[in-house]
């Protein structure tokens, strides 16, 4: 297969030193862009701002915004098969972002935000038979959150979390997770490490492929 995967956070700037952004720290996107590639897939990692190294033996393409994640992803669909979108990506951005360092006595005391597009969403009308894997990071009432992103999006499998567990969520080197996919009831896993995760989410998705029949490739962008 050819994996395109998204990790950690993106940053949404007010000015050049403050930003919007989430604890994402990526570990689950790259353990899932390592397992792919271990497992014989050909990899493309789109990441966030993140303190790791970046994985031997795989594209890593580095982003900062929710738009910037968007173009890089959008520029990569083509390629993959299976779509992996674990990042954290921000909903929202300054309405603006200054050129310079917005000063207290001259900044407003509220922030004007404007949503950010859903990457799934706006890339839903692409699938044309890849697979499309998403993450919800939740803090009540995840199966039911769950089930509607997995609709909504119309995705093929949804990986679910419930960020308040113990050794679950960001900033752990384990998680806590359930399968959610349309066809079938959820699977939720034990206590794991997130590349033991990540390796559950591939041996799901390459039996799920291995069950399709096969995509046609995208035709090649003809010259203007």
């Amino acid at each position: 297969m050819k994996v395109l995967v998204t990790a950690g956070p993106t940053r949404e700037h007010l000015d050049p030193v403050r930003f919007l952004s989430n604890r994402s720290s990526g570990r689950m996107g790259y353990a899932l862009a390592e397992a792919a590639r271990d497992r014989g897939h050909d990899v493309v990692l789109v990441s966030g701002p993140v303190a790791l190294p970046p994985p031997e033996g795989v594209e890593v393409v580095d982003v900062v915004s929710a738009l910037d994640m968007l173009a890089a992803v959008s520029a990569r669909l083509p390629w993959c098969d299976t779509l992996i979108m674990c990042a954290a990506v921000a909903d929202w951005r300054p309405a603006s972002c200054s050129a310079v360092k917005l000063k207290k006595r001259a900044m407003e005391a509220q922030l004007t935000l404007v949503p950010n597009p859903d990457i799934l969403a706006e890339l839903a009308p692409k699938k044309a038979g890849r697979l499309f894997i998403g993450f919800a990071a939740e803090t009540h009432d995840l199966l039911a959150e769950a089930q509607g992103k997995l609709a909504r999006k119309g995705l093929d499998l949804i990986v679910a979390n419930d960020v308040t567990q113990p050794g679950a969520g960001f900033e752990t080197a384990t998680n806590i997770v359930t399968l959610v996919a349309p066809d079938a009831p959820p699977q939720p896993l034990p206590l794991m490490s997130k590349r033991a995760v990540a390796d559950r989410i591939l041996a799901w998705a390459e039996a799920k492929a291995a069950s399709l029949p096969p995509r046609t490739p995208d035709p090649a962008p003809r010259d203007l």
